[in-house]
């Protein structure tokens, strides 16, 4: 079993981490903690450093609870939907577990919905935390 738990440091990342680590725990998961930034001038190396930090240290909270984890942060060109809808196929991911929150009509229009089109998209079950 794989589980797939997506970090973006926009929704409340102790919560979705909550859940993975009870979804992983349950059924013996092997989990993947992933985060994706665009591609693009205005990405600093250090915005990419402190994702890289925060990760591992999600890394190490579970490793420490007896589950198997590994980081993922890629910055390619797609959109962070895309880009994780894509390494859930590449990794035969079971299971995805994404943050969600209310936006209005207007505001997916302008900015998109990233866990719309996951929860679209993707080839596997999604777990929403609110």
């Amino acid at each position: 079993m794989r589980i797939l738990a997506c970090y973006d440091g926009v929704n409340d990342p102790k919560k979705i981490m909550a859940v993975a680590k009870s979804h992983a725990k349950a059924l013996n998961a092997h989990l993947y903690i992933f985060t994706a930034t665009g591609h693009s001038p205005e990405i600093h190396q250090q915005k990419i450093k402190v994702l890289e930090e925060e990760l591992q240290l999600y890394k190490k909270e579970m490793e420490d609870e007896g589950i198997e984890c590994e980081t993922h942060l890629l910055v390619r060109s797609l959109s962070p939907g895309e880009d994780l809808v894509e390494f859930a196929r590449e990794n035969d991911i079971n299971e995805i577990v994404i943050g969600v929150k209310q936006r209005s009509k207007i505001g997916k229009l302008i900015m998109g919905s990233t866990a719309q089109y996951v929860i679209l998209s993707a080839h596997c079950p999604v777990t929403s935390v609110k």
